[in-house]
């Protein structure tokens, strides 16, 4: 059975070691250590070489004196690991590790990453994402500062404290006599359908976020207490919990708002399987590194 552990980007996870996060001088040291793990990123974009993450040593602490560094952790052999968000006019060119590697898209680059690589780069890129958007206070406006080694920040004018946040999102797969329901949002490449998703609004359930989201988006009726949990996976684009669920429709008839989707269509178990394959004429999902797939993957194996 397939749990959230088990997916990409939350498999392998490493000991995030928090209790480290206010010691300075053990921090400092860590960083300086021979068998310490840092990965780069750069607006989003993780440094990868053709085996996958590009991992450097202590070395990369002096590429650029203006960076965000973060400590994510400790891995099996107690090896520290960082990771360090390069400045957007840092250039690999000119530098000592040019030609190691080259900075790519997350999603493009997600493939070539072991577990635990991909566990570290999505947590990274969360976090980074979550400081470029929340350099002010919002109590007051005044600039925050970076504490707890990337883990928090810090207002220095009032005192008020920021810490990251995670967007909760419903990704639901409709199901009715033996069909589930699929849809493409605007701009998709034709031909690629995924499951109906969601932000979690305030004051809501699970549940009731992926029925109000299935009937907004598609039309489609369901009772939130017909929604069955499969699992989680965190989505670094920019900060997102997937929570993937199978829920019962009890109507059919498809009305879809065009703002939010292009496209709903119901397949059978039989099409289903063939789209997770490759092998559908006309229809592909998204890739195993996404939850989408898996949510498929899980209803479409099934004999009920």
């Amino acid at each position: 059975m397939t749990t959230s552990n088990d997916l990409p980007l939350a498999a392998k996870p490493i000991d995030r070691a928090a209790h480290h996060r206010l010691d300075k001088d053990w921090l400092a040291s860590a960083q300086s250590r021979d068998d310490v793990l840092i990965l780069l990123m750069q607006e989003g974009q993780p440094l990868i070489e053709k085996g996958g993450l590009l991992w450097l040593g202590p070395q990369a602490n002096a590429l650029s004196p203006d960076v965000s560094v973060l400590f994510l952790g400790r891995d099996k052999a107690g090896a520290p690991i960082f990771a360090l968000d390069m400045p957007a006019h840092w250039t690999l060119a000119g530098s000592p590790i040019e030609g190691l590697g080259e900075f790519e898209d997350m999603r493009a680059a997600i493939g070539a990453m072991s577990p635990m690589e991909a566990n570290c780069t999505s947590t990274a890129r969360s976090i980074f994402e979550w400081h470029r958007s929340h350099r002010f206070c919002a109590k007051c406006g005044a600039d925050t500062e970076i504490v707890e080694a990337g883990w928090k920040r810090a207002c220095p004018a009032c005192g008020a404290e920021h810490f990251p946040r995670t967007d909760p999102v419903a990704i639901m797969l409709a199901v009715k006599d033996g069909k589930c329901l699929l849809g493409r949002g605007p701009g998709w490449p034709a031909g690629f359908m995924s499951c109906l998703a969601g932000f979690v609004e305030p004051g809501e359930t699970v549940e009731q976020a992926a029925a109000r989201e299935l009937f907004e988006e598609a039309g489609i009726q369901a009772e939130p207490e017909t929604t069955e949990y499969l699992f989680c996976q965190p989505w670094p684009f920019p900060s997102s919990l997937m929570i993937g669920v199978i829920l019962q429709a009890t109507t059919e008839e498809i009305t879809i708002d065009p703002k939010e989707i292009q496209d709903a269509r119901w397949f059978s178990r039989e099409e289903a399987r063939a789209i997770i394959a490759g092998e559908h004429d006309e229809i592909y999902c998204p890739p195993p590194f996404a939850v989408a797939h898996h949510i498929l993957k899980v209803w479409a194996e099934r004999d009920d």
